[in-house]
């Protein structure tokens, strides 16, 4: 996946929000990389684009060398299964009536266009896969624990058979048992050649999961490069105050840098 010179603005005139400013990125297949940055830095605006859930006001992105968007729709080239979205408040991203079980089938349904015993079979090889058992897979989301429904979103998500998965903010309203859980998940499925975009405002996931970061602040990219390379040795101030915010030695010697 292309990212090319890409900028979204809400509203216009003196109203008008640019919430991503001329952004650019590159995907390549089966690769974890993290976009990183404070809550209002563009970053989950940025992924919405990348899923084609939001046209850019500008620039680009291509998906194996097609343009996502034409017109006010996206991947009219037959790749909307290739990238699926993990949202942040798994509660609010799924049907309420409707049991784990039933929300991956119906998701299996659509995408693989097969009757409700197979669909009903396959969700759940998926939630099994995602450590959901029977037993909590009848259960509707508000039977569940926050981590529960996030494994469940990842899993309905799965159910596509995608190659790029976005992630926004998948720890961020799970406590910290289901958050290793769920990142566990995540290196099983970059096993298995996923490619995972993660967005977050946690640098210890990103440095955790990712290969790749690129640094969001006020809709742009203000730096960007390899994980471990950007966090022992950043550039800019930005990313040093992000890091001087880690506990323990990573952000020390951040908040020594930030002295200097």
């Amino acid at each position: 996946m292309e990212v090319e010179n890409v900028s979204v603005t809400f509203g216009s005139g003196a109203t008008a929000v640019e919430a991503v400013k001329n952004c650019s990125l590159t995907l390549h297949e089966g690769e974890p990389i993290g976009i990183v940055g404070e809550s209002g830095s563009g970053k989950s605006t940025l992924a919405r684009v990348m899923a084609g859930l939001q046209p850019p006001s500008a620039g680009q992105i291509r998906f194996r060398g097609d343009n996502v968007f034409k017109g006010n729709k996206s991947f009219q080239s037959g790749n909307r299964n290739q990238v699926q979205m993990v949202f942040q408040d798994p509660y609010g991203s799924l049907n309420p009536q409707l049991n784990g079980l039933s929300a991956v089938a119906e998701a299996v349904r659509i995408h693989s266009k097969v009757g409700k015993d197979e669909a009903e079979q396959k969700a759940l090889e998926l939630l099994e896969r995602m450590g959901i058992g029977k037993l909590d897979a009848l259960k509707r989301p508000r039977q569940l624990s926050g981590g529960q429904r996030q494994r469940v979103s990842v899993a309905r998500a799965l159910s596509a058979n995608p190659t790029v998965l976005l992630a926004d903010e998948p720890t961020s309203a799970i406590d910290q048992s289901a958050q290793a859980q769920l990142l566990k998940l995540f290196l099983g499925l970059l096993n298995d050649g996923l490619a995972i975009v993660l967005v977050s405002h946690d640098l210890g996931v990103i440095r955790y999961l990712t290969k790749r970061v690129y640094v969001m602040k006020d809709g742009v990219f203000v730096e960007s490069g390899d994980t471990e390379t950007v966090f022992n040795d950043p550039q800019e101030d930005y990313t040093k105050m992000l890091l001087a915010s880690i506990p323990g030695e990573l952000g020390k010697a951040a908040r020594a840098k930030l002295k200097r």
